[in-house]
């Protein structure tokens, strides 16, 4: 790769100094796509040195911290917040200190005032890492200008495979999780709501990233490759058929 090539994948888009709101269905593979953006552009995640493009909003949830596999476990001010109890959050809905917060599988997930206004005079971008209900909320509280983008499966079976073999989930409680990436993805892809700025297929691994990282470098659209961006959007359309259909059948 030329030195040219280099400085063009490094630099920043128009609407970098935007906050970058990113959900999708459980499964889909933000985590992996957040963890290897954050590997490239800062030197030493997740600590903070200079010359780092991004700052991760860390979440409040009531939720407990993942222990297992060990090389996943959860790193409490890394990955969470994590509250005593929903009493301790819901405090913190009464204090008004949240901008966004939701109920997800029985537990409270919620991005405070605090966590955004550290990261104000930062000259990282601010990512948040929210669910469904947290970006219906930011939409309607007209608190912020940010861009959204969502993280699409390329089918239901393909990301029920993934839900089954990342095992963190069995029984009612997977069965749970699909059920919320149906009523998501219906949502993020329902052509009247237009909820999101950007949907990206996270089918190839390689060519997800190439298109997240360009959106999260503040760039216009997802792709510059019209045939890659046609075939996104294609599979994309699919998986909201795929969904439509299902609840369909359900009426």
């Amino acid at each position: 790769m030329s030195i040219t090539s280099i400085l063009a994948a490094m630099s920043k888009g128009p609407n970098f100094s935007r906050t970058l709101v990113v959900s999708g269905p459980s499964g889909v593979g933000k985590s992996t796509l957040l963890d290897k953006l954050f590997k490239e552009f800062n030197k030493d995640p997740p600590r903070k040195s200079p010359g780092d493009y991004f700052r991760f909003s860390v979440s409040h949830t009531t939720r407990r911290p993942r222990t297992e596999p060990p090389e996943k476990a959860e790193i409490p001010g890394q990955h969470y917040h994590f509250l005593g109890s929903k009493d301790d959050f819901k405090s913190m809905i009464d204090r008004g200190e949240f901008i966004e917060y939701a109920e997800f599988s029985g537990n409270f997930y919620g991005t405070s005032f605090e966590t955004l206004k550290s990261s104000a005079n930062d000259t990282r971008r601010c990512i948040l890492d929210i669910e469904a209900q947290g970006v219906r909320k930011i939409k309607a509280s007209n608190k912020l200008d940010p861009v959204y983008l969502f993280i699409c499966p390329p089918s239901l079976a393909a990301l029920s495979s993934r839900l089954d073999k990342r095992g963190t989930d069995k029984g009612d409680a997977l069965r749970m999780r699909l059920e919320t990436a149906i009523s998501e993805i219906e949502y993020a892809m329902n052509p009247s709501e237009k909820a999101h700025d950007f949907i990206i297929v996270n089918d190839d691994p390689d060519e997800a990233y190439a298109k997240f990282k360009r959106v999260a470098l503040g760039y216009e659209t997802a792709e510059d490759d019209a045939e890659i961006d046609d075939r996104n959007s294609a599979t994309a359309q699919g998986v909201f058929k795929e969904v439509e259909e299902t609840l369909k059948n359900r009426t």
